[in-house]
């Protein structure tokens, strides 16, 4: 472990100029076409096994140790997002409106350099490790599920993953033994009603009228129907009626998101929101078009490796402080591969020096501390060999 730390130390430099390109040549979700062409070079120039265009635009690259042992898959995203980089740093983002505004660069400049060590140690190594980088998870249904399909998960025992986390300070390694994120669904509205002008709303069936009554009608499903004790979350986060001041809208148009950790409490909420929208639109004698689309499973975490996680955090120097994290809302597609191997997903303290409050993650300024990368690269470097244990 001292060797592998060595030289993630020794390539921390190389580390932060991948994460640096890569920032400066963002894509999109199902659209990383040169990012997943940039990791297969790199494994290639290594010499290291590597197949491309898994399940889409994913990439695995193996590393078979020297001796017999255990396979354990390691897995980093490198899709972004379509926000402006606002940021005034020599690495901004050079494609309008994309940037990665939630760390996934860094996710990708660990586990290739991660990569790269384990490579140049397999002579003494055990076992094989699978490193997995995947495409599209910020959009779902993601890339996860279409990478398991392919083949990604074939003969490996364990996974493990991180997620660099720009609010919690630098050296912090948070866990969970059990749900840690959130099911992250989708649902939208269409409130179809009768337009007319605003001096005779009596003539009219009012879009807008309708569409507010259900945005306070949906908040009722959580705070009176769900067990307080079972987290969830309904969230209306768009409401479109656009016309003139002195039109009533005919039709309007609402967004929203469902959160929830049990399955059973996610099956409820998806009912009831079917019923609420049918009662408010009943009322209001408008007509709806209603979809609910499923997106992520929650991130459940496995017992056994969580402990393992621990473990393997308190050999790495730069880990200060260990601890237990609540329950996140965020949804994470690294919920596919759990539901097929055991592992555990857990995050790295990313805090930027010299600030109290961090920009949040998909924020136009978003950025995170570069030392959290080796962080984490070790992290997950000390859980590959002592899997082999």
């Amino acid at each position: 472990m001292e060797r592998l730390f060595s030289k993630l130390n020794d390539s921390y430099n190389d580390m932060v100029e991948i994460r640096r390109y890569l920032h400066q040549h963002p894509e999109l979700s199902f659209q990383e076409y040169q990012t997943a062409k940039y990791i297969e070079r790199f494994y290639e120039d290594l010499g290291i096994d590597v197949r491309g265009n898994v399940g889409g635009n994913g990439v695995v690259a193996k590393i078979h140790g020297e001796k017999p042992g255990k396979t354990i898959a390691l897995r980093a995203d490198f899709d972004a997002l379509p926000i402006q980089d606002e940021k005034d740093v020599p690495y901004k983002s050079l494609t309008p409106g994309v940037m990665h505004a939630c760390g996934h660069d860094g996710h990708t400049a660990s586990l290739l350099v991660l990569g790269k060590a384990l490579n140049e140690m397999k002579a003494s190594l055990k076992g094989t490790y699978v490193l997995i980088h995947q495409h599209a998870e910020e959009y779902a249904p993601g890339g996860a599920k279409a990478m398991i399909e392919d083949g990604c998960l074939e003969g490996v025992d364990a996974i493990f993953g991180t997620h660099l986390w720009a609010t919690t300070q630098t050296g912090t390694i948070q866990y969970r033994t059990g749900p840690i994120m959130a099911a992250a669904d989708r649902f939208e509205v269409t409130i179809q009603g009768k337009g007319g002008h605003g001096a005779q709303p009596h003539k009219t069936k009012d879009g807008i009228v309708a569409a507010s009554q259900l945005v306070i009608n949906l908040q009722q499903i959580v705070s009176r129907r769900v067990n307080p004790i079972d987290p969830a979350v309904v969230s209306v986060g768009s409401l479109i009626a656009d016309n003139a001041f002195n039109v009533i809208a005919d039709k309007a148009k609402l967004i929203g998101t469902v959160r929830t950790f049990s399955e059973q409490t996610r099956d409820f909420i998806e009912s009831e929101l079917e019923k609420v929208i049918n009662g408010t639109c009943l009322s209001n004698d408008c007509t709806h078009d209603y979809t609910y689309f499923r997106g992520y499973p929650a991130v459940v975490n496995h017992g056994a490796e969580t402990e393992f996680l621990i473990e393997c955090a308190s050999h790495v120097p730069e880990v200060k402080i260990i601890e237990e994290k609540e329950p996140d809302m965020g949804g994470e597609d690294f919920a596919y591969y759990l539901q097929h191997v055991k592992g555990t997903f857990f995050f790295t303290g990313a805090r930027p020096e010299g600030v109290t409050e961090a920009y949040p993650h998909h924020h136009p300024k978003f950025d995170f501390d570069e030392k959290a990368m080796l962080i984490s690269a070790k992290t997950l470097g000390a859980a590959a060999l002592k899997f082999q244990e």
